[in-house]
């Protein structure tokens, strides 16, 4: 069961627009026929936009859609008197017809959504590995943002071994899956190639493409640089308590002071001078 979304602006949509979808075990949910109304809608399998009326109005509505993306394919219900008016720059998927049976509406549903996946599945993408992307759609690689100066096969064997990162390939399967079933040369080619591609890596970067004595090629996968350092550095709570220079200072100051007052009052008893303290002594 598919989620069905019907953009219309009739007072009884299911049973007006297309009577067959009543008869179907799709989820079918109504909308005003307004671009804005999408907003605020869920998304759907399938949208369905009632063409039947105002056929100006609704070819600026079809356009909006695919402009805008629903993501989804797009299908037009038209009166047989409608298809005439119908054109590609609509950017619809499918048409259908109002007084189209069930059997017709369930098959172009199907067949809609059928392409849909098939278009999704099959569309470019980018492949990412460490500092290398290789993207499909513009048959562009780039290496650090650098874009890499390759040749078309030399773009098809880095981008198939980037997409088996660590796969050993050896070089009749590279030969055969690369420049394919037709191509009589022999194995050389790939080593030629592969010569080639490491040196548009560089020297930093040609051990991507790396070699299995006797077997053939493999996608070396980047390893992750841990940038942590391996020794912290000392904090100040763990460093040793030095001596603070200002207070022992102070304190000979103090003993020279008390060992003067010492002698002074012995002097005026008229007795022998007392020895030196032990702070004096030590200096």
């Amino acid at each position: 069961m598919s989620s069905l979304l019907l953009l219309t602006n009739a007072l009884q949509p299911s049973a007006e627009v297309l009577p067959a979808l009543g008869l179907l075990l799709h989820n079918v949910r109504v909308a005003p026929a307004e671009g804005p109304a999408l907003v605020d809608t869920p998304g759907a399998d399938v949208v369905l936009v009632d063409g039947r009326r105002d056929l100006p109005q609704v070819r600026s509505l079809c356009q909006l859609l695919r402009s805008t993306g629903p993501g989804c394919p797009l299908l037009l219900v038209v009166t047989e008197g409608g298809l005439a008016a119908v054109t590609a720059d609509w950017g619809i998927d499918d048409v259908l017809l109002d007084t189209a049976g069930p059997a017709e509406v369930e098959a172009r549903l199907r067949l809609a959504m059928g392409r849909q996946q098939i278009s999704t599945d099959d569309s470019p993408m980018e492949i990412r590995n460490g500092d290398l992307s290789v993207d499909e759609a513009t048959y562009s690689a780039k290496l650090k943002g650098r874009v890499l100066d390759l040749t078309f096969k030399e773009f098809e064997l880095l981008k198939y071994l980037a997409q088996h990162p660590g796969r050993v390939f050896t070089r009749a399967q590279l030969l055969q899956e690369v420049w394919g079933y037709d191509y009589f040369g022999g194995t050389r080619t790939v080593d030629v190639h592969v010569r080639r591609l490491r040196a548009k890596l560089g020297v930093e970067h040609e051990s991507l493409i790396g070699t299995v004595r006797n077997v053939g090629y493999r996608f070396v996968v980047p390893e992750k640089t841990d940038k942590t350092p391996k020794t912290a550095k000392t904090s100040k709570a763990d460093k040793p308590a030095e001596p603070d220079r200002a207070v022992q200072a102070v304190q000979a100051d103090q003993a020279d002071s008390a060992d003067g007052a010492a002698r002074a009052a012995v002097e005026e008893a008229g007795g022998a001078a007392a020895p030196p303290s032990s702070a004096s002594s030590r200096r």
